[in-house]
């Protein structure tokens, strides 16, 4: 299987993109997540003098970075579009999608074993993905599939970039939105999950990644042997 890792934008290698089957995908979420990390990070610092847990460090998603995503990707992937979110983002998904001529499902839950605890209101103990597939004969006839991705108890495995994402979640994901011998586009591809993910189900696949330490990190997942991701 064929797994292709590009430094830099996804943007500026656009015009050298050609069809591909799926976009299986974690761009960054709203602010209102970012800030809500920032300040937990800040929050456990000073409570505990130490840094329990690194604050995302990239840029939040906006509505129209989100629109411009779906707008641009859209008319290369012949097949599912699959974006993971914050609750925030989703009308702005749901209406580029819809916009692209795409039937656009209710939002799917990630729900993770740990929640996310901070403020005075409802832990939050979900990510939500907002999956698309074309308005054809072909994709309205594909198989049933879970309306949830549940993270059991008892679960360990290693993340490698924060806000990153468990490689059963994104095996599952690639196992349902695409076949064998397919290619799946990442262009938020982060620690490569999703390229590792497609490359053990038999699926080619192509990724870019703008920050230049997450990249060395994804290339070397890719390098390594196999067992260097499983549970431990």
């Amino acid at each position: 299987m064929k797994t292709e890792l590009k430094l830099g934008d996804w943007r500026a290698y656009i015009d050298t993109l050609g069809e591909v089957d799926a976009m299986i995908t974690d761009p960054p979420y709203g602010s209102r997540t970012h800030e809500g990390d920032i300040a937990a990070a800040v929050q456990q610092q000073s409570a505990t003098g130490q840094t329990v847990r690194r604050a995302i460090d990239y840029n939040a998603f906006t509505a129209d970075d989100a629109a411009h995503l779906i707008n641009t990707m859209a008319p290369r992937v012949k097949g599912w579009m699959v974006v993971m979110t914050s609750h925030d983002l989703i009308p702005a998904y749901e209406k580029a999608m819809s916009n692209a001529d795409r039937y656009v499902f209710a939002p799917l839950a990630y729900v993770r074993k740990i929640p996310r605890l901070l403020g005075d209101g409802p832990a939050s103990w979900m990510d939500y993905i907002i999956v698309s597939r074309p308005r054809s004969i072909d994709y309205s006839r594909w198989r049933c599939l879970p309306g949830a991705y549940i993270e059991e108890r008892g679960m360990k495995e290693r993340k490698p970039i924060v806000g990153g994402k468990p490689l059963w979640l994104m095996r599952a994901l690639v196992r349902d939105y695409t076949n064998e011998g397919d290619t799946v586009i990442d262009p938020f591809a982060g620690g490569a999950t999703t390229l590792l993910a497609a490359r053990e189900l038999g699926r080619h696949s192509i990724g870019f990644e703008i920050d230049e330490a997450h990249y060395n990190i994804a290339r070397d997942r890719i390098d390594a042997p196999a067992q260097a991701d499983l549970w431990h």
